[in-house]
């Protein structure tokens, strides 16, 4: 929470959290209660993210995971989510467009290799949660943007790792 110690706030905390590798809208605050609603598998907060996976995500895929799967090391499936098919390309049409770390960690694909674009909707916060479902379905994330929680939707214009604060009453407003 060093980030933001020119706030002066030592009650600050983050909403849900991101892995290394995720992007996108990461909530701070000093609400508890705010942060429990948003964050708590009982309130059953949506959160939204765009994906790109190395693979070919097929209808019957998407529709296998929209119902709910067994992840690895658990006793309980995940609760139904909603997945959107953008579209389909090949790693050599974006190879270069992505991040050089995923370069280098996909280069021993083949060129011809699917790659799906998307966006998922999840009411849980399980530990890489969709890295293990895509994982189920023998696809690999290598891009992954989480663009909204519940009704707050990530400020596309914010630059990586500018941030901007909002209060109460913009709390269904663009983050």
């Amino acid at each position: 929470m060093d980030y933001f110690s020119e706030l002066h706030n030592d009650h600050l905390n983050p909403v849900g959290r991101l892995d290394r590798e995720t992007t996108g809208l990461l909530l701070i605050t000093d609400d508890g209660n705010w942060n429990q609603q948003l964050t708590h598998p009982a309130y059953h907060k949506k959160k939204t993210y765009l994906f790109t996976v190395l693979g070919d995500l097929t209808e019957d895929r998407r529709q296998f995971l929209e119902n709910g799967i067994l992840l690895k090391g658990s006793p309980v499936p995940t609760s139904p989510a909603k997945i959107t098919l953008f579209k389909k390309d090949t790693l050599a049409n974006i190879l270069d467009t992505l991040h050089p770390e995923v370069q280098n960690a996909v280069r021993t694909n083949l060129p011809s290799h699917p790659v799906t674009y998307g966006e998922i909707t999840i009411s849980e916060g399980r530990k890489r949660q969709i890295r293990r479902m895509m994982k189920a379905v023998h696809c690999c994330v290598i891009e992954l943007k989480r663009i909204s929680i519940d009704d707050i939707h990530l400020d596309e214009s914010l630059a990586p790792g500018k941030w901007k604060e909002i209060f109460p009453f913009e709390k269904n407003s663009p983050v």
